[in-house]
C-alpha cells in the first residue's frame, strides 16, 4: 500500500524528466502526447530552457504534469507501483486526476495550460505578491494577515499554503506586503514567544488568494466541456483535504482550488490517519519529501524518482 504524492511549482528545474525520457518509451509518449495537446515541445521545455521560461507559471503547470504523468506511467507500467490513494500539492492535484482517471491526459495537459495563463492574467504584475512565515502557527499567521491588512488600509492577505508546521505561505496585495515587511516585530503576535521569519518569494502572482477569481472563473469555464468520472482511487484534495472520488465533487473542489488555500499539512495528517506511511514523491524533486519529513519524519517512508536507481527500489517495495 503506497500514497503517490504528486509536487507543484517550486519544484521545477531544467533537465527534469530527462532520464525518463531517456530510458522509457511509454515516458517518450507521454512528451509526445503533450506537446501535441497545447502545440508546445514539451522536450524542450523541460530539457534546455532557461529556468526563468520553465518558471513562468504558463509553462511550469503543464512541464509538472507532464513529467509527473510520465513518471507515474513508468512506475504502473515497468515497476509495477501500484498507488491505492494520491494527493498533488496545488497544481499537482491534476496529476493525481490523471492518475485516478478522472480526465484524459490530453484534457488535464491542455486545463493546466489554461490554468497557468489565467492565473499569470489575473493580476498585473507587481499588484501581488506571497510570503512564506516561518515559525508561526495557524492562528498567529491568521491574525498576522488580519493585522496587516488593518494597519497598511489595504486588502486582501491570507494564508495560501499550509506547507507543514511553522511554515505557512501568504498571498495577497503587495501593498500589504510590503507594509507588512516594514512594520512587523515578533511582539505583535498572540501566544507564546517566536523567534518568526517572513521571507518574500520570487512569485509572478498571489496565487491561492481572492485575488485568483477572476482565473477561477476562466478554469470553471474550460472545465465545464471536460467530462469528469468518479476516481478510481481516493484523492486527498487541496480544498478541504478529504478523500474525494465523486466526479461532480472532484470538479467543484478543482475550481474552488485556483483561490482556496492548499491544505498539505492537513491533507498529510489525513494520510498519516488512514495509516498510510509509504509515500512515493512522484514527479520531479524533493520538495514534498522534506515537507513530510517536518511533518512526521518518524511515520512517513518517503521515496522519491529522480533516477532509475530510485524507480528500482521502488519496484523492490511493491513486491512486498
Amino acid at each position: 500500500m503506497m500514497a503517490f504524492l504528486f509536487p507543484g511549482q517550486g519544484s521545477q528545474s531544467p533537465g527534469m524528466g530527462k532520464f525518463l525520457y531517456d530510458e522509457f518509451k511509454i515516458a517518450r509518449e507521454t512528451f509526445e502526447e503533450a506537446s501535441d495537446a497545447i502545440s508546445i515541445n514539451l522536450k524542450k521545455l523541460c530539457f534546455t530552457e532557461s529556468l526563468e521560461t520553465l518558471s513562468l507559471t504558463e509553462n511550469t503547470q503543464p512541464a509538472l504534469l507532464t513529467v509527473s504523468t510520465a513518471t507515474s506511467r513508468v512506475l504502473t507500467s515497468q515497476f509495477g507501483a501500484t498507488a491505492n490513494i494520491t494527493a498533488g500539492h496545488s497544481i499537482g492535484e491534476y496529476a493525481s486526476l490523471v492518475l485516478g482517471q478522472v480526465f484524459s491526459f490530453k484534457d488535464a495537459v491542455r486545463a493546466v495550460r489554461v490554468r497557468g495563463q489565467a492565473m499569470q492574467s489575473a493580476v498585473p504584475i507587481g499588484e501581488g505578491g506571497m510570503t512564506a512565515t516561518l515559525g508561526l502557527d495557524e492562528a498567529q499567521v491568521t491574525f498576522l494577515c488580519q493585522w496587516a491588512v488593518e494597519g497598511s488600509g489595504h486588502s486582501p492577505l491570507s494564508p495560501a499554503n499550509f506547507n507543514c508546521d511553522g511554515q505557512i505561505v501568504i498571498s495577497g496585495n503587495m501593498e500589504t506586503l510590503n507594509w507588512l515587511k516594514t512594520n512587523f516585530k515578533p511582539e505583535v503576535l498572540p501566544g507564546e514567544p517566536t523567534r518568526a521569519k517572513l521571507i518574500p518569494l520570487q512569485v509572478s502572482a498571489p496565487f491561492h488568494c481572492e485575488m485568483m477569481k477572476p482565473a477561477e472563473e476562466k478554469i470553471q469555464d474550460f472545465l465545464s466541456s471536460i467530462l469528469f468520472k468518479d476516481s478510481l482511487i481516493p484523492i486527498i484534495q487541496n480544498v478541504h483535504a478529504k478523500n474525494e472520488q465523486e466526479a461532480s465533487v472532484l470538479k467543484t473542489n478543482i475550481v474552488k482550488q485556483v483561490s482556496a488555500p492548499v491544505r498539505w499539512t492537513q491533507s498529510m495528517n489525513n494520510l498519516k490517519n488512514q495509516g498510510q506511511n509509504i509515500a512515493i514523491e512522484v514527479g520531479h524533486g524533493t520538495v514534498l519529501k522534506g515537507l513530510l519529513k517536518k511533518i512526521d519524519s518518524e511515520f512517513f517512508k518517503v521515496y522519491s524518482t529522480n533516477s532509475v536507481e530510485d524507480l528500482k527500489l521502488i519496484e523492490t517495495l511493491s513486491r512486498k
